[in-house]
């Protein structure tokens, strides 16, 4: 089973890239969708012993989180030492059952896939871009996004140009959804 690892920095149109392979009944597991799980569930009492008054009715309020650890490098590295072997648990837990099933082929949708190692778990590497400035438009748009907050994710994400070098494939969002659709077919292809 070959397992292909998509990233791109946020606001590159990797999760509508995600669900491209989807549509072409490529298995993905999404690494986002399960943390938005995990702040729901099982990693709630962990991340409220962690960083107290950060949830309620037993979900995690990601604002106040945000709070906590935007911008502080320590609370960041607590944080993902409480959320990073969950998601990787769930991660070998779709990658059995793919296996079960006989797949040829999965998608990881790790957006921090160079940044936390996923590289050595995966077999080839598609990364999502678009200009810097389309990039930011998008980013910019979203509810509660501030520049000063986009900077800070940036800051934490390897930059786009050393993920395209590093990339197997490259799928340019900014060419359209046709575009991205027509290379997202090209590569399932080329690899079954």
């Amino acid at each position: 089973m070959i397992r292909v690892g998509l990233t791109g920095s946020i606001g590159m149109g990797k999760s509508t890239t995600a669900q491209m392979f989807r549509d072409e009944g490529i298995a993905v597991y999404d690494a986002d969708a399960t943390v938005h799980e995990l702040y729901s569930g099982e990693a709630t009492s962990l991340i409220e012993e962690a960083f107290p008054n950060t949830t309620s009715d037993g979900k995690v309020d990601r604002v106040k989180l945000s709070e906590y650890v935007i911008g502080k490098s320590e609370n960041m590295k607590k944080l993902e030492a409480i959320i990073h072997p969950l998601v990787h648990q769930k991660e070998q837990e779709f990658l059995r059952e793919a296996e079960e099933r006989g797949d040829r082929l999965v998608v990881l949708d790790i957006p921090l896939l160079f940044e936390t190692g996923g590289i050595n778990r995966v077999d080839k590497i598609i990364v999502v871009t678009a200009p810097a400035e389309v990039q930011k438009e998008r980013v910019l748009v979203r509810d509660g996004m501030t520049v000063e907050k986009f900077e800070a994710i940036l800051a934490r994400q390897v930059p786009d140009s050393e993920k395209r070098e590093k990339a197997d494939f490259i799928i340019d969002t900014s060419q359209g959804l046709e575009a991205a659709r027509e290379r997202v077919q090209e590569i399932v292809a080329s690899l079954i």
